[in-house]
């Protein structure tokens, strides 16, 4: 037994808040845990990026106050969020190695009940739901896992990852003291954690698994179930605890979590927010850190800046933080009918690696960069505990870390702090390693930024459109069965978005509206999610709610005949319920159905009696199959087609090997399937308030593509026309760099090695780096600017000051390159400084661009321009 060495550290805040300094005492080292013997090492002195490094250390997972601990060494761990059902099998070996190489040492995923036992007593852990391969692939990439396995995960997943058959269990109440819900949950939760102990994937069996959560921000909804919720926070820490998995369970969000449970953070500032774990001897995790914003239907874009990012995770680890977990660090695609209520098929796409696994520049690599600066404080951030210090400083070595932060959001200030003056601007932190070094500050990008281009395929849009029409039934094919209409979700028990709800009503003549002025109207509130609504055949319109507010009111004017009338309501779903108390008891579809305007008044149909139909007809035939599809007749697609059709087509396999996707354009709302698989929901008529789509463009995953007549399905339900559909492929070959001289070198120019901070090779300075993906050259430069640039990446303009020449000096060192650098250095650029008033210069290179915004036609004085070629 190593008994664990007790230093005791200086440690200050050294904290910015105005141009002027202020400094404040650390707090005494935390005591390890009673009984915890701790070695004092750290592991994993080498950089994490481009270095070889150790095999995983595996082995006995412990934890006290300050940190993590695997084999009685601590560690810090960098954790991305990557969920394997929104990925492809084929994907997930590119994402991992792509993680690995951003700097993580641990993937965080939950694990998807209603997934793996969609129908009861059926289990599915095939394709994209093999839990068992994503994990050992992590493993074999050298990082480790966190495995959240709920049960109710939330995660803008169907239900929250509940099954539907639990919602018609006898007497259920989710997520509460309740007998048929806790047995339900223990059986899974049972089978989940014997399958990963029979694969011997838990840290003491020498597996990746070190965390394991169980519930899931539980705070949220827990004083709506008042005693019975705090007997079930206490049950399922035990319930888990029974399972003895041999490491740490945590409760994110959980205030009040049972020892020896672990509480944690989500949100973006945990470094500010958290108030800390509850007891003094766990440490601070943070599993949540939203690196954007999840989208619903008719959000806008979301956005969280890659600097705002760096600077969070940077103050969380400078107050003692062991753990921060990237939510999502690759978001993917809700394939299919998996996203939940009104979700984007679109999942986090502003993650580092977006939607198509392509790497999101600069929040890849700023972040990466970010990764590596805390490597080389490992040492002397971990092998002593300390409290809320910002530097620690070991007396009588050189084992010293420190982080000057500027918390102000706007001003910028320069500061001078054992003698050396440091540049800090606003809302930012610098890393200090040897706290004297800045390797890095979170506002200031040396990384190169990108952007995502969408190309036309030209080998796959030779695009020929059939139409299929989907029969409206009526209440003869579909016979009422009951009075009022039924609930929507207890109708489709999540089988399919569609239910028809069909009745009739038999005007005279005398009941019809005598001036051609008046029509009748119909009015249908519904607790949502949308409708479409048929009189005759004919489509009449739909109507929709949101995610704020699920219910609507569906309202048109509508042309009766004499006689018997036929009025069909498809009833829609979009996605499950996936947060919240009481989940079991939401309901959905029409409450009321109103004729208004008729001679002899209101006529209330609501209990009329109705008839219902589970799904459609071209899904029981299964028509976006090659064979279904031969079992109803189509036609050649001409115009705007009516309301609820089916189209297919066939097209060939997109050139290059780029990720593929289709655009939308010209469509409502429907689905698509591509070879017979659901790629999901589109939704292009339900605009943001910026007057566009959410979500325009679908990833199809290129494994699903075969070399030619892959076969194309989309249903659309309001009426439109495919002819502007687009096969593109996708690629981020868009690249530029902006850095000014006042930025650090980069981080990859220092390293820790055998305990020691030093230099690599030369005398670092701030530089402007690109590197061409696919190992294309650059072969033309047609903006560069060193002075004042304006604008952002891809709109780059010249400012006031502008240094002659920057153009050439660029080309001369970029031309032909896959890669170059160049130095932010004035003496480079000019030897008479033609504006000394712009105090610290910029150095901004750029690709091909559009006319920057607000130019009013202006082209601007030099452009930066890159091409690349094979």
């Amino acid at each position: 037994m190593v008994v664990a060495k007790r230093v005791l550290l200086i440690s200050f805040v050294l904290l910015v808040v105005s141009p002027s300094l202020c400094y404040a005492k650390g707090n005494k080292a935390a005591p390890a845990a009673d009984g915890e013997t701790v070695e004092d090492t750290v592991e994993g002195e080498e950089p994490v990026v481009g270095k070889s490094e150790k095999k995983l250390e595996v082995g006995q997972v412990t934890y006290d106050g300050r940190s993590i601990m695997i084999n009685g060494k601590r560690e810090i761990f960098l954790s991305g969020s990557i969920h394997y059902p929104r990925s492809t099998v084929d994907m997930w070996p590119d994402l991992l190695k792509k993680a690995k190489r951003g700097g993580l040492n641990v993937i965080q995923t939950y694990v998807f009940w209603n997934l793996h036992e969609p129908v009861k007593g059926k289990w599915n852990f095939e394709g994209n739901a093999d839990v068992v391969k994503f994990i050992r692939l992590v493993q074999e990439n050298n990082m480790y896992v966190t495995l959240r396995v709920g049960p109710f995960i939330q995660a803008e997943w169907n239900h929250g990852g509940l099954p539907y058959w639990l919602r018609e269990e006898p007497n259920i109440i989710f997520r509460s003291d309740n007998p048929a819900y806790k047995q339900h949950m223990e059986a899974y939760v049972t089978k989940i954690m014997k399958m990963m102990k029979d694969e011997k994937l838990f840290a003491p069996q020498g597996g990746p698994i070190i965390l394991a959560q169980i519930e899931n921000e539980y705070t949220h909804v827990q004083l709506a179930y008042k005693e019975l919720g705090t007997n079930y926070v206490q049950w399922a820490a035990n319930m888990a605890l029974a399972q003895n998995i041999g490491v740490p369970w945590i409760m994110c969000k959980q205030t009040n979590a049972p020892d020896p449970i672990i509480n944690t953070c989500n949100g973006r500032h945990c470094g500010d927010t958290f108030a800390g774990p509850n007891k003094p001897h766990k440490p601070s995790l943070w599993t949540e850190n939203w690196t954007a914003q999840y989208r619903v239907f008719g959000d806008p874009p979301s956005q969280r800046s890659a600097e705002d990012i760096a600077f969070s995770v940077a103050r969380f680890f400078s107050k003692d933080g062991t753990l921060t977990n990237y939510y999502m660090y690759h978001g993917g695609t809700n394939f299919g009918r998996t996203s939940a209520i009104f979700t984007t098929t679109r999942y986090y796409d502003e993650a580092p690696l977006d939607e198509y696994g392509l790497q999101r520049e600069p929040k890849w690599s700023h972040l990466r960069d970010l990764h590596k600066a805390l490597n080389l404080c490992k040492k002397p951030l971990l092998a002593g505990a300390s409290g809320v210090a910002r530097f620690y400083e070991r007396p009588g070595t050189d084992i010293c870390v420190a982080f000057l932060a500027n918390n102000h959001s706007k001003l910028e200030t320069s500061v001078t702090w054992r003698g050396q003056e440091y540049f800090l601007p606003p809302h930012s932190i610098s890393i200090l390693p040897d706290c004297k070094t800045v390797v890095f500050n979170s506002q200031q990008i040396v990384s190169q930024h990108n952007s995502r281009n969408f190309v036309r395929s030209k080998a796959a849009n030779k695009l020929n459109w059939e139409m299929s029409p989907e029969p409206i039934p009526t209440v003869e094919q579909v016979p009422v069965n009951q009075r009022k209409p039924q609930e929507l979700y207890h109708l489709l028990k999540d089988a399919t978005d569609y239910g028809w709800f069909t009745t009739s009503l038999n005007l005279g003549p005398y009941d019809l509206p005598m001036k051609d002025s008046i029509r009748p109207v119909i009015r249908i509130p519904s607790l949502g999610h949308a409708m479409g609504v048929f009189v005759n055949g004919e489509y009449i319109g739909s109507e929709h709610g949101s995610h704020e507010e699920k219910g609507f009111v569906f309202e048109r004017p509508v042309t009766f005949k004499q006689g018997i009338n036929h009025i069909s309501l498809l009833c829609m779903t979009v996605g499950l319920p996936d947060s919240g108390a009481y989940m079991e008891h939401r309901y959905a579809g029409p409450r009321t159905i109103n004729v208004l305007g008729l001679n002899t008044g209101t006529i209330d149909l609501s209990q009329n009696g109705w008839g219902h139909r589970v799904g459609l007809n071209g899904e029981n035939l299964q028509v976006f199959t090659e064979k279904g599809a031969q079992k109803v007749q189509w036609t050649k697609a001409v115009g705007k087609g009516r309301g609820l059709t089916w189209y297919k087509t066939y097209f060939d396999a997109p050139e290059g090997r780029d990720p593929v996707a289709i655009r939308m354009t010209g469509m409502g709302k429907g689905m698509i399937w591509m070879n017979g698989l659901s790629i999901g929901r589109h939704w292009m008529s339900y605009l943001s308030p910026l007057g566009q789509p959410t979500q325009a463009e679908y990833h199809i995953p290129r494994s699903l593509i075969k070399p030619s007549k892959n076969f194309l399905v989309v249903l659309e339900e309001q009426g439109a026309d495919p002819k502007d559909i687009e096969i593109l492929t996708v690629n981020r070959d868009t690249i530029c760099s902006m850095s000014t001289q006042m930025h650090p070198p980069h981080v990859k120019a220092f390293e820790r090695k055998a305990g020691k901070f030093k230099v690599v090779a030369g005398v670092p300075g701030a530089t402007a780096q690109l590197k061409c993906p696919n190992y294309k050259k650059i072969v033309a430069v047609e903006f560069a600017s060193f002075g004042s640039p304006e604008g952002a990446c891809g709109t780059y303009a010249i400012g006031k000051c502008d240094a002659p020449g920057t153009k050439k000096i660029v080309e001369e060192k970029c031309l032909g390159q896959t890669t170059c650098t160049v130095p932010s250095d004035p003496k480079l650029f000019f030897k008479v400084d033609p504006c000394p008033d712009v105090k610290i210069k910029t150095l901004a290179i750029q690709p091909p661009g559009h006319q920057r915004p607000g130019t009013g036609g202006r082209t601007p004085a030099t452009r930066f321009r890159y091409d690349m070629q094979r």
